[in-house]
């Protein structure tokens, strides 16, 4: 096995625990690139991994909120060279319907290109020895201090941005501000409801205040969550866990319901109460994960008589190539202060970020190789 050594964060086995370990890095290909990461943001995704959630049994390398610098590329790369400062997203294949209509996330091969835990033939680009390490997770990888990537996952971060933050504006940060600000295209003046004070939550928050919502619900247990919610713009916020009846909770706010709602918990009863809530033609965005099989406990007329709508979300309905850009250029102009939900860790105490995101002691964790 030729290439170079990297310091990885790997999981051995589904469920266990993140260990710092040195690997292998595949040299590049003619298509690929190889950043030198700076920071890698924690998202609920590579926690799902971890866990084998996407089905992987062996060692694994996931991460894909990565930031840094273009340190190589192939001979087919044309857009970057070294020394680029780059945000990576998701990868997509520029090709199909979906790519070309300005929908990337929902590219045609979407789940070979960011879940396979390969290449797209099949082989992998970090190697423990001569064993094969699962990688190339959503074509990065990028807990390790090198990922190699691809053009379409790349964003040009401009000088005057902090680099190691610019991760999570390539999944988790366009997730919510995307999921109101273009998957839901939220009117001004309408009413939004969002369920989960986690960082895409909270991006959602800042996403309807830049739309000029006019009444902005989060439904978020934690009190820190909740009051950083108000400081992004939220008008209101429930207690869950203090309420017997969620939905009537909400219309006690806004008696003839809410125009849109966004779920980022995937929790079914959640859902239920969401549609308790919702005004005659309201949309419910969905991004919460849930398990396998996970149905929504809806009668049918419940959605049908209303003409209530339900939309699944990937990645904000973003092309980062442009949002990425407008993100930028919102938190700069002060009106998405994500900066402030952002705890940084070094990259060896990734497992510490994990409990502290899980216990809601950070809403999103930064990890710095």
């Amino acid at each position: 096995m030729t290439g170079n050594t990297i310091r990885a964060a790997v999981v051995d086995r589904a469920g266990d625990p993140f260990v710092i370990r040195d690997l292998t890095l595949d040299n590049p290909r003619d298509d690929e690139i190889v950043v030198r990461i700076v920071g890698v943001g924690l998202c609920h995704t590579d926690i799902v991994a971890q866990s084998g959630g996407f089905g992987y049994t062996g060692a694994g390398v996931f991460g894909h909120e990565g930031s840094g610098i273009v340190e190589k590329t192939g001979s087919a790369v044309t857009k970057f060279r070294p020394g680029d400062r780059v945000a990576i997203s998701f990868r997509s294949c520029g090709e199909c319907v979906q790519c070309k209509d300005g929908y990337p996330s929902y590219c045609h091969t979407m789940p070979q290109l960011n879940y396979a835990g390969t290449r797209i033939d099949g082989s992998t680009s970090i190697f423990n020895g001569d064993e094969p390490v699962t990688s190339n997770f959503f074509g990065q990888s990028s807990f390790a201090n090198f990922a190699i990537t691809y053009e379409r996952n790349l964003v040009l971060v401009p000088e005057n941005f902090p680099l190691e933050m610019a991760g999570p504006l390539g999944c988790g940060i366009q997730t919510g501000a995307g999921a109101i600000m273009r998957s839901m295209a939220c009117e001004e003046d309408s009413i939004l409801l969002i369920t989960g004070g986690g960082s895409v939550g909270l991006s959602a928050v800042m996403g309807a205040a830049i739309q000029h919502c006019a009444t902005i619900i989060v439904v978020e247990p934690l009190s820190s969550r909740r009051e950083l919610a108000h400081n992004f713009g939220a008008t209101h916020s429930i207690d869950p866990t203090a309420e017997e009846d969620l939905a009537a909770a909400i219309r006690k706010i806004a008696p003839s319901g809410v125009n849109y709602a966004l779920d980022t918990t995937g929790r079914p009863e959640t859902i239920e109460a969401i549609f308790g809530a919702l005004a005659p033609r309201g949309l419910v965005g969905l991004v919460g994960i849930a398990a396998p099989g996970t149905l929504i406990p809806i009668d049918i007329n419940t959605i049908m008589t209303p003409g209530s709508r339900i939309m699944g979300i990937i990645e904000g309905d973003s092309d980062p190539e442009t949002f990425i850009p407008e993100l930028i250029a919102h938190y700069q102009a002060g009106r998405l202060p994500f900066d402030r939900m952002i705890k940084t860790y070094p990259l060896s105490q990734i497992n510490e970020a994990v409990s502290d995101q899980h216990q809601g002691i950070c809403v999103k964790a930064v990890l710095l190789p």
